[in-house]
């Protein structure tokens, strides 16, 4: 989703690993916060690509979740790693780096590593490669304090790996794992294809999906009516196949760009986030589609990235954070 260079393309009731959140702390920090009812995702750059640079530390309060981009690879198959650009982000140093993750945790957010980003390469496509997979990101979750993962692979995923590597992770971390997904619209069209099987498959330990509504051209609408990106429409239409596929509404959230500099495409201005959320949550502010029933129970949204945001003002925070911690 959220590229290094200009942004890639992040049934069930609220899952009890995320409305209870009481596992065994990781990392021999404090026990995890519950993920709000509704919350605002956000994507941490660790790297400087022209973006605002901030610390862990520095990203805007509004955000519940944050997303750390991006782990590595390394040359075993399925095997991820965390490399801080410490040179590219004015110093910031491994410490500094932990202690605010310990930070943020302790003022109620959730921090997850990211794995993929659209030059991401991780391939989990057998069972050692799922195993390397949990061990690594387990391993990270203890090293760092991660609350969890984000799965934000552009390149392909085979939903029976992944949901094996996810599975496994969740009985290593506890009912605390926080998992959050980011696929482009393409991914989420229909429940055959193998993102929206992976997210349907491992619904019991998903927190939530925000599908990046971004760098995507037309799309087909649960009405089966194409749609545009850059319109409320594109939003709610497409929301409303994953809210009538399987996933809970407390599962989907809306991706956006912070800043027209954050994707190549489809952007759209914070008021068009905010009825979006309104449409599928109370039936108002909708354009020429109405869902036919509202979604209370809808998570949020989520933005490429803070550090855009932060460049542009945190005009996009200020705008749809307030507004998603308003929605019923």
């Amino acid at each position: 989703m959220l590229a290094v260079g200009v942004l890639a393309v992040a049934g069930i009731a609220i899952p009890a690993a995320n409305a209870a959140q009481d596992s065994t702390p990781t990392g021999g920090s404090a026990a995890p916060a519950a993920v709000p009812a509704h919350a605002v995702t956000g994507y941490w750059q660790n790297f400087n690509n022209g973006a605002t640079v901030q610390t862990l530390a520095d990203v805007q309060d509004q955000y519940d979740i944050i997303a750390v981009s991006f782990a590595d690879a390394t040359g075993t198959p399925g095997q991820v790693t965390f490399n801080l650009d410490s040179a590219g982000l004015g110093g910031y140093t491994v410490e500094q780096f932990k202690a605010d993750v310990a930070a943020k945790k302790a003022a109620g957010k959730s921090v997850v590593i990211s794995i993929g980003g659209e030059k991401g390469t991780v391939a989990v496509n057998d069972d050692a490669s799922a195993n390397a997979f949990a061990d690594s990101v387990h391993g990270l979750m203890q090293e760092y304090g991660f609350d969890g993962v984000d799965i934000d692979l552009e390149n392909g995923l085979n939903s029976t790996y992944m949901t094996k590597a996810l599975k496994s992770l969740a009985a290593k971390a506890g009912s605390g794992l926080v998992v959050t997904m980011a696929p482009q619209t393409i991914d989420m069209q229909s429940t055959s294809n193998e993102y929206f099987k992976t997210a349907l498959n491992v619904k019991d330990i998903l927190t939530v999906v925000n599908m990046q509504y971004y760098n995507s051209g037309s799309m087909l609408g649960c009405d089966g009516k194409v749609y545009s990106q850059g319109s409320v429409d594109f939003l709610t239409a497409l929301a409303c196949i994953q809210l009538e596929g399987g996933l809970d509404p407390s599962q989907v959230g809306i991706g956006v760009p912070a800043s027209t500099r954050g994707a190549g495409s489809g952007y759209v201005d914070p008021s068009v986030v905010n009825n979006a959320l309104d449409c599928l949550t109370r039936g108002t502010n909708c354009g020429s589609f109405k869902p036919s029933k509202t979604y209370p129970g809808l998570r949020g949204a989520m933005t490429w990235s803070t550090n855009w945001d932060a460049a542009a003002g945190n005009a996009w925070s200020n705008a749809v954070g307030p507004h998603v911690h308003g929605l019923p």
